[in-house]
This record gives C-alpha cells, structure tokens and sequence, in this order.
C-alpha cells in the first residue's frame, strides 16, 4: 500500500519547547520507530510542517540587518532540507542499511490571480509594535494585522495548484525509496508574464506566500496515487463540538458527515478539508489522528477514519 503521512507540527516541536536542532531531533527520534514500522510494510511518502523554523530563521534575520532578509521562498527551501535531513538520518539510523531515502526540495505552483493575494491572512514571523508595523509597511510593503495586543505581518495562503517535482517523487517511489518531500506546503512558485503566455514563455519565480500543508499534502497523495492519506497530528482524531460538554470523537465517517459539520478554520478545518477532497477524489481512504498511533490509524484502529460511503 503506497501511503502519504503528513507530520504535523508536533513531529518536530512540541507546545512550550526551545526552537533548538537538538529539541527537534529528540522529537523526530521519538516519532521515527512508528514511521519506520509504516516503512516496513507499506511504501511511505513524508511531508511536514515548517511554521515554527521559517519563523526562527525571520526571528534570526530581525537580527542581522547588514543584508536584506531572505525571503519566505528561500526561507521554506532551507527548512525542508534542514527537516529532510534529521527525518532521513533518524529514519536511517532504524531501517535496514539496504533502504533508500531521498528528500525532495518540492517547488508547488499557485496563481498570482489567487483570491489569497488581495487578501493575506497567513501570520509570518515575529510581532512588533504599532510603529514599527507602519514603518516596516512603508518600506518593504509588507502588510500587518493585529495579533493580540501586538502587530505581525500577514501573507498569503494560495491553493496548491501543481507539484513541479511530482515527476522525480514518482520515479523514486517506484523504485521503492521512502521520499520526503512537499515541506511545509511546498515552495510556492508562479509564472511571470504576460496574460496569455505560454509556460515556456515565462519567467519561474518564488512568491511571497505560505501554502496550507495540509490542502499541499493532499495533491500530493493524490498526485502520486496514495492509497492512504494520513494526517498526524497532536490529537487522537477529529472531534465534533468540541470544547462542549458534548465533544465527541468522530471514529470513521464519511465525506458527506464530514461536510455537514461546523471546523475552526485555523486548527482543524484544513485537515477536515483536505480529508475530504483526497476521499472524494479518489475514493480511498483518509485518516486524521495521533502521531504516536500512526501504526493503528494506517490498519484503520485509531483516529479519525475518512472514508466515501
């Protein structure tokens, strides 16, 4: 069974933790038995967030003002190879020395014409008082919303529209190397030119954005024929009315469950969301559940179980 594991957050930094390489890494070796157990049996694509270390590296950058700071394109492509390189090292250290691993620096196209461009929700980076927001606006037109009692810049967060290296994932799966690819949504990526042009026509270029990496994760799964979609996170499954007395965990429910409920837009919804399109897609199975039951959730034991009918 070709299975796709989207790592959440926690994979690599847990609530309250330092943003330190060696923190990172005890987490990484923590989850890395139960993934390289998934490896055994199953072929197994990796994908993770970056929220966290794309907003170390601005914090750092805030830092050092002899150059100008690097920007989010440049700043995901560093971290997918910093978390590639830790995945493939502890997931090495446990699998057979014969196994391969690649990871894929993973370029994901959006479209300048995006409604997410004219209006950035994404929070990057560090927050700043009122003055410095404005100042900051002024000269690299960036653009701020309030969070809390502080102010911190917003960007984008387009709809993944194609995966460029879906290729060369593909090729590598089929020869049976575990892949770690996608990275925090992707590099977002976009044609320049004029209206019309052919893609030969035009310029590559990195944008200024955040994609979801859930919704990136989920074209992967379906781009590279997953049988399994799977969304490991820091709860046992999605849960309905939660912080209700009447909370409940949804075991396995269909699509059409799924939609007729209410999810936060900023925590569950996207998981909810990409669950659903992949099962409608494809007609296979998506699950949503604890990282450190991804054995359990892959067999259809735990979790959230997605399924079409």
């Amino acid at each position: 069974m070709r299975v796709v594991v989207a790592l959440g957050g926690n994979a690599l930094l847990k609530r309250g933790e330092p943003m330190t390489a060696e923190a990172q890494r005890a987490n990484v070796r923590q989850a890395a038995p139960a993934l390289a157990a998934v490896a055994s049996d199953h072929e197994l694509v990796l994908s993770h967030g970056n929220g966290p270390q794309v907003g170390l590296l601005a914090l750092q950058a805030e830092a050092y003002r002899e150059v100008e700071a690097y920007p989010l394109d440049v700043l995901g492509a560093q971290t997918e190879g910093m978390i590639g390189y830790v995945l493939e090292q502890e997931l090495g250290n446990l699998l057979p020395p014969e196994a391969p691993l690649a990871t894929i620096l993973t370029m994901v196209e959006v479209d300048p014409a995006d409604a997410a461009f004219r209006q950035p929700t994404k929070f990057v980076g560090p927050v700043y008082d009122r003055a410095a927001a404005d100042d900051l606006a002024a000269s690299r037109g960036w653009t701020f919303a309030q969070d809390g009692d502080r102010w911190r810049r917003v960007v984008p967060s387009p709809e993944p529209k194609r995966i460029f290296e879906i290729r060369p994932i593909r090729w590598l799966l089929d020869r049976h190397v575990l892949v770690i690819c996608a990275g925090g949504g992707g590099i977002p990526t976009a044609y320049r030119g004029r209206e019309g042009d052919t893609p030969a026509g035009r310029e590559l270029a990195g944008v200024e954005a955040v994609i979801d990496k859930d919704l990136a994760s989920e074209l992967l799964a379906r781009q590279v024929e997953a049988d399994l979609f799977v969304m490991a996170t820091d709860v046992d499954g999605v849960y309905a009315d939660w912080g209700t007395p009447q909370q409940r965990r949804l075991g396995r429910v269909t699509v059409d469950e799924l939609r007729s409920l209410p999810f936060p837009a900023g925590s569950m919804g996207p998981k909810v969301e990409a669950a659903v399109r992949f099962v409608a897609a494809t007609g296979n199975r998506a699950a949503i559940g604890a990282l450190d039951e991804i054995e359990a959730i892959v067999k259809g034991d735990a979790g959230t179980q997605v399924v079409d009918v």
